[in-house]
């Protein structure tokens, strides 16, 4: 009976810290689908997308011609003007897929661009939502719409030099130039944005389900 009390109010105390904390989520993707800069900023991306895929097509449709022509003449040709004009097409073909990888490739023109005329959009999304966890008081406030989940933390929660100090690692000296950071969890911290994923990414980022 004793050990049924204990456990009980452990799972009081523990219930109780964790509703101390506030959580709450968010859904990006339907936000940002309303967003009047979000649809501009889709818009001027597919204009490029259109521009770049109809280069790349122009290319590929050049080569298709280069090789049809050489297989109706292959017959008349010299060995030395075969040779020429395979050596023609391979080139044409390295050209095309090497823009193709310029352009669509990871951190390509496309990837480039897509984070430029994004990059205002995000700006202005982390700011309400910093304003909306400060105004509500929320410690962490999700995104249930990307992977990459969390739109915001309270710094107070952060216990990363608690961690360094039990691997043997000396966080100031691994934080130079972030000494805001190095405050430890229950020391009152001004309230900051989590730092996005670029992207990166997945981050993804909450560019991840901007598209």
């Amino acid at each position: 009976m004793k050990n049924i009390f204990i456990l009980l109010v452990l799972s009081i105390l523990c219930s109780s810290a964790l509703y101390a904390q506030k959580i709450g989520y968010t859904d990006m993707e339907f936000i940002t689908s309303k967003m009047p800069e979000y649809q501009a900023a889709q818009t001027e991306m597919k204009k490029f997308s259109d521009k770049w895929a109809k280069e790349i097509q122009d290319k590929y449709a050049e080569i298709d011609r280069m090789q049809r022509a050489y297989m109706a003449e292959e017959i008349l040709l010299t060995d030395e003007l075969k040779r020429k004009r395979q050596n023609e097409i391979k080139e044409k073909e390295l050209e095309a897929g090497e823009y193709n990888s310029k352009i669509f490739g990871v951190e390509g023109l496309m990837f480039q661009k897509k984070k430029e005329l994004m990059k205002p959009v995000l700006e202005k999304v982390q700011r309400a939502v910093t304003k909306v966890c400060s105004q509500r008081r929320l410690d962490f406030m999700f995104d249930k719409s990307s992977d990459v989940g969390m739109l915001y933390t309270n710094p107070k929660h952060d216990y990363s030099d608690y961690v360094m100090e039990e691997l043997g690692i000396d966080p100031k000296g691994n934080k130079a130039g972030t000494s805001d950071k190095n405050a430890k969890p229950e020391q009152p911290a001004q309230q900051q944005p989590a730092t996005p994923a670029q992207n990166s990414p997945k981050q993804k980022s909450t560019t991840s389900k901007l598209k």
